[in-house]
């Protein structure tokens, strides 16, 4: 029997190994795009993924410090960004399944399943890259900060979109170019060139997600700019932190009239 997009979401969610997530993210990706997999369908998302025993997570308030330099300072980082490829994918899947009942229209799921698909390859070069360096993800604690958004947005889904690719998301622009540059600068561009894939790559989710918050708040008969920062306000704890990206953030279809006005003084 055929799975539809809902199901095959919740089955990534419930894959505990980050190479079977990968794969199966993979596999359902193309027959999403080859037209073998039904739209919509009932589907009951677990309220966390599935996880593996390693690695450990911790509170962000517990974490220890990253090194500054070194190998060592390289595989945390590394391992770091690793960890948030992971959590993304299943973000992208759970908007999916969660969302389902909507529902979704076709131009909206192409949108998230192709994200799925670039987080899966992201996480797949993070981890080639720590395979290089000696080391593999689970070898360094982790948080588990960015699925406690998806908890605090998931009762609906504009909230979603406001937090997740347009707060977190777009974050990840601001500050992905310093990291290719201290990589660069520490002799490493080879994890330079990895993170640059990921940093192009990223505009496109941000404006996958602005698309999809104009698109629901049409539907829903919303303003768009007063109802993200109302969203953000509301769901998002603390201030945006500047300097922003904005000509990333501009790339992707997200000026700055939204965020500017909620940044930290």
């Amino acid at each position: 029997m055929t799975l539809s997009l809902p199901k095959a979401a919740v089955a990534v969610l419930s894959a505990a190994q980050p190479a079977d997530k990968v794969r199966l993210t993979r596999d359902y990706a193309a027959a999403w795009q080859a037209g073998d997999m039904p739209s919509v369908g009932p589907a009951e998302p677990p309220r966390h993924p599935a996880r593996p025993d390693r690695p450990a997570l911790r509170r962000p308030g517990d974490m220890p410090k990253r090194r500054a330099g070194g190998v060592r300072g390289r595989i945390a980082l590394l391992h770091a960004l690793a960890h948030i490829e992971l959590n993304a994918i299943d973000l992208a899947w759970d908007l999916i399944a969660r969302f389902a009942g909507e529902p979704l229209p076709c131009a909206v799921s192409d949108d998230w399943v192709s994200v799925a698909e670039d987080e899966a390859r992201h996480f797949e070069l993070l981890a080639g890259r720590l395979a290089d360096l000696g080391a593999a993800y689970g070898d360094l604690p982790a948080h588990d900060g960015l699925w406690q958004a998806a908890e605090e947005t998931a009762h609906d889904l504009l909230a979603r979109l406001a937090v997740v690719p347009l707060v977190l998301e777009a974050r990840g622009l601001d500050v992905t170019p310093a990291m290719i540059e201290k990589l660069k600068a520490a002799g490493d561009p080879e994890s330079a060139a990895v993170l640059q894939v990921i940093y192009d790559e990223e505009i496109g989710h941000v404006a996958a997600g602005k698309r999809s918050f104009d698109f629901f708040c049409e539907k829903r008969g919303l303003e768009p700019l007063a109802t993200w920062q109302d969203l953000v306000r509301r769901h998002f704890k603390g201030a945006l932190k500047p300097p922003f990206n904005t000509e990333a953030r501009d790339r992707a279809g997200f000026p700055a009239e939204y965020y500017a006005p909620l940044a930290a003084p």
